[in-house]
């Protein structure tokens, strides 16, 4: 049975998420802030978290932005307030799996939800890769990029994806469509500009001069080019 953690600070959504939820046999954990949240998760992890945007005196894009980067979890946002596309996009960006407006029916809720888990990587797959390139280190086990130094430059989870896709296939130009579904963004209409957001964010965080790109070039008109020599291993790894 899948465990779902809201984080929503209004008792009456809570619990009427979770009575729904609980209804299509799902296990709920439901709690008001972060700091619930993360007694609750140091005793069981999730297998899908809601976080409300709105959280009173806490940022619900913030908890969004720290989960993605400390753990592989599928993260659902609800909102009633932040409406426009520049808040769904940063959502989307910082690592949530799916965006959903109040009000909203629960069936279409369900489906989000189950989508969201459909998701999840196979937990009992054996096996992982490294990425190297001019000295970087990727690790698709551990989601970690490192550099020559061995420090770990921090991405979330669609930067990750994205990246992973361009080692996947250094020096072939891909297309923002196909960009778009390796980082699991779907809504082409909302979405579609979200990609050379991500690209430039990406850029910050790999190049010395991200205003004159030497690894991630832009083909005019049709994509983007991973431009580097890319060495990968398979690894055999070990779950439960």
């Amino acid at each position: 049975m899948k465990n779902i953690m809201i984080v929503d600070d209004d008792v009456s959504i809570r619990r009427m998420l979770g009575d729904y939820l609980s209804q299509h046999a799902f296990r709920i954990s439901a709690v008001e802030n972060r700091a619930q949240m993360n007694r609750q998760m140091a005793i069981e992890a999730p297998d899908l978290v809601i976080v409300d945007m709105n959280l009173g005196q806490e940022d619900g894009l913030e908890i969004v932005r720290n989960l993605s980067s400390s753990r592989n979890v599928p993260i659902i946002i609800i909102s009633g307030a932040r409406l426009d596309e520049e808040d769904k996009v940063t959502g989307l960006e910082v690592g949530a799996r799916d965006y959903i407006t109040k009000p909203f029916s629960m069936r279409e809720f369900l489906a989000r939800v189950r989508a969201a888990l459909r998701e999840q990587p196979d937990k009992r797959i054996h096996s992982s890769k490294i990425y190297t390139f001019d000295g970087w280190r990727v690790s698709t086990r551990n989601r970690q990029l490192r550099r020559t130094s061995g420090e770990e430059v921090k991405l979330t989870s669609t930067e990750f994806n994205l990246l992973v896709a361009f080692l996947e296939a250094p020096r072939q130009i891909l297309s923002r469509e196909q960009l778009l579904l390796a980082t699991r963004v779907h809504d082409q209409e909302i979405y579609d500009r979200s990609v050379d957001v991500l690209i430039l964010r990406l850029r910050r965080k790999l190049e010395i001069d991200a205003s004159t790109p030497s690894y991630i070039k832009t083909e005019r008109g049709i994509g983007y080019m991973f431009n580097a020599e890319v060495h990968s291993e398979t690894l055999r790894v070990r779950t439960q």
